[in-house]
């Protein structure tokens, strides 16, 4: 199953390289913005956006709302399957 993860960026990582650390479920990882920015388009602008996240490329950008919204039902689930921190290792290994 594919599963996009909502994460806030936070900081520009390599703009050369398009690359923003974002966090998400409070872990910090690289993230290729290059699927939601024009080439030459100023990365600074992405700082505080949120995105939906896979495979370490931001694939689209999402209300924060709407963000936070998906991350309490993934905790949910995570806490329905007895499995406390398990979601969050999966999710980002």
């Amino acid at each position: 199953m594919c599963l996009g993860v909502p994460a806030r960026i936070i900081a520009i990582a390599d703009a050369a390289r398009m690359l923003a650390v974002a966090d998400i479920l409070g872990e910090r990882r690289e993230v290729n913005l290059s699927c939601i920015v024009e080439p030459g388009e100023a990365l600074s602008g992405q700082v505080g956006q949120w995105v939906l996240v896979h495979l370490g490329f931001a694939l689209s950008r999402v209300e924060e709302a709407d963000a936070r919204i998906t991350l309490d039902l993934l905790r949910q689930v995570d806490e329905a399957e007895a499995g406390r921190g398990h979601l969050k290792a999966s999710l980002l290994a």
